[in-house]
């Protein structure tokens, strides 16, 4: 594998984390949201990670040298998990029995998946700066 294809993949993580990173700040902000476009109380979203695509001929030299291509962000799913319902008969989205529905995101998931959200995108830039010294240091001793 060349050292330019690392770092690709190296990178590609590095942009797929981002995403990911985005995704948790947007769950931590909504936390109180009882109401969104669609009346319902803000929905947790996850980014789904796969292997990046590539045009025939590229995938044609992956199958062959049996090496991945990197990874992107194939899908942004929401979390089909119930609404948690609390007893608030004076707040304006409140239902019949005062009982109110509040998002399914939990400060502690959210806190847990931005710390390891986060090591990988320091280990992605970790191995893009390895791979950079690598390349200067072939330059130079030339």
């Amino acid at each position: 594998m060349g050292l330019d294809r690392a770092m690709n993949i190296s990178f590609s993580g590095v942009q797929a984390e981002r995403i990911a990173m985005e995704l948790i700040a947007s769950n931590l902000a909504n936390i109180n949201t009882t109401r969104s476009l669609y009346g319902d109380p803000y929905r947790r979203k996850i980014a789904v990670l796969g292997e990046r695509t590539l045009n025939f001929a590229d995938e044609l030299s992956r199958a062959q040298s049996k090496l991945s291509n990197g990874v992107e962000v194939i899908d942004v799913v929401e979390d089909m998990s119930p609404f948690p319902k609390v007893y608030n008969p004076g707040h304006p989205d409140a239902d019949s029995q005062g009982f109110v529905r509040l998002p399914n995101v939990e400060e502690s998931t959210e806190m847990v998946d931005q710390i390891y959200t986060s090591r990988m995108y320091e280990a992605n830039i970790t191995v893009f700066n390895t791979i950079k010294k690598m390349k200067q240091d072939t330059i130079s001793a030339f």
